[in-house]
């Protein structure tokens, strides 16, 4: 291996381009060119970057190299530097550890042959530019060199000082205007990947507002309707109503008051998810004694279809920190679905399940069922079971859930058969407060 750095030196002592010429390596000519071409290496000067050029030779022939070393030393560039090595496997190794502007490869390498070598290259070093030294005079070989991964193709036997600087000048432009031309190409790809992404965010939430407005419309009309005409009852009649009739439209008034609310809540709850303004507001919070609360909220309501729900709670669970509201959201939605999803006289179990390093929250229903198509997509807004038929729902209260999850950094799995039941598990990691 040959490194050399070009001066401004005179040409050639007549000694060294008589060795040149019994070497013979180009031709009984190839060391006159080095001269003959001198005055029109100038114009090429103006074509070439100050910067430093650094080539890389892979050129097993030693004359050969010194040949092209003593050419391109001619052209007198200021800072120019070129690596010899006579093995491929010696190029790659120097690929590996050190930086060069071009390549010049000869196609007749001990240790590998032909357009293989220039596939080799360009595996370990695509945006290295190439350029070809064969005795060759073939196109077909030339055009399958380039289209390999090369920027040129050279003929030893036709190099003079014009041909090589140029060809490596070129080379290293087009690999240039490549990258660049690869580079907007994917800046463009990426542009379009965001504005398209930004599109169907904005049908999607268009999409959310139109079928907010419709349940708005449906949903709110029912518990309205009933508010208006219990009012008006106990404005209009009241004096007429026994005590009994009067407690009956006040409980009906509470609980369609409390289904608005509720429904406002989910509605306000999808959109800070939606706009990632959904907060994790952590404080020290006993576990277990909120989920015997949850469940005792909701078995009034599993009362009514006489469903037990069982609360098993496994482990002790360490002192920690969690977001009540979103952790209430959670299990209430849950346990609230696997009542309504179930048959009467039936029964729906919780787990609680303290970990080392996370909790699991276990709901499993003998209700039911989800069919399999619809699994994928019951955590988006609105999208509900195929066989709920008429049981009464808004399809928000599964995508809240995840939300919820997420917000908490946990993840959420869902597994259901139709006519057998379905078990949600949630698993949250702990979070210790910081004293």
């Amino acid at each position: 291996m040959s490194e050399a750095t070009s001066s401004k030196d005179s040409p050639l002592p007549r000694e060294n381009a008589d060795q040149q010429r019994q070497g013979g390596c180009y031709g009984k000519t190839k060391s006159l060119f080095l001269f003959n071409n001198l005055g029109r290496v100038s114009n090429l000067k103006n074509i070439m970057s100050e910067n430093s050029v650094k080539i890389l030779l892979i050129e097993d022939d030693p004359a050969e190299a010194r040949l092209l070393q003593e050419v391109l030393k001619s052209f007198n560039l200021q800072l120019f530097s070129l690596v010899h090595v006579n093995r491929l496997q010696t190029a790659l190794e120097k690929l590996e550890c050190d930086y060069f502007d071009v390549i010049l490869l000869d196609l007749t390498l001990p240790d590998s042959q032909g357009l293989a070598s220039v596939e080799t290259i360009v595996k370990q070093a695509p945006n290295l530019p190439i350029v070809v030294l064969t005795n060759t005079n073939d196109d077909n070989l030339a055009i399958e060199a380039v289209r390999r991964g090369a920027q040129d193709y050279l003929i030893k036997r036709k190099i003079n000082v014009d041909v090589l600087v140029r060809s490596l000048q070129y080379a290293i432009e087009r690999q240039r205007s490549s990258e660049l031309l690869r580079e907007a190409n994917e800046n463009l790809v990426n542009q379009i990947k965001k504005k398209t992404d930004e599109l169907i965010k904005a049908r999607e939430i268009d999409r959310l507002k139109s079928e907010l407005v419709s349940m708005f419309s449906h949903d709110f009309r029912s518990p309205l309707t009933t508010v208006l005409s219990c009012a008006e009852l106990l404005q209009n009649k009241g004096h007429l109503l026994t005590e009994e009739k009067k407690v009956h439209l006040f409980d009906l008034l509470r609980g369609a008051s409390k289904n608005m609310a509720q429904l406002l809540d989910e509605v306000l709850l999808v959109g800070r998810a939606d706009s990632g303004t959904l907060e994790c507001n952590l404080s020290p919070l006993d576990l277990e004694l909120l989920c015997r609360q949850i469940v005792e909220e909701l078995q009034i309501v599993a009362d009514k279809k006489q469903i037990k729900i069982n609360f098993i709670s496994q482990g002790k669970c360490p002192e920690s920190v969690w977001d009540e509201s979103l952790l209430r959201h959670i299990l209430s939605n849950l346990l609230s679905n696997a009542i309504k999803y179930s048959p009467d006289h039936s029964r729906v179990q919780f787990e609680l399940i303290a970990e080392e390093k996370q909790v699991v929250f276990r709901i499993q229903d003998w209700g039911i069922g989800i069919p399999k198509a619809d699994i994928p997509h019951l955590f988006e807004p609105f999208h509900r079971a195929s066989n709920v038929n008429r049981i009464p729902g808004t399809g928000l209260g599964l995508s809240i859930v995840k939300s919820c999850v997420e917000t908490h950094q946990g993840d959420i799995k869902l597994e259901s058969e139709v006519g057998v039941g379905s078990i949600v598990t949630v698993t949250i990691p702990l979070k210790h407060s910081h004293k």
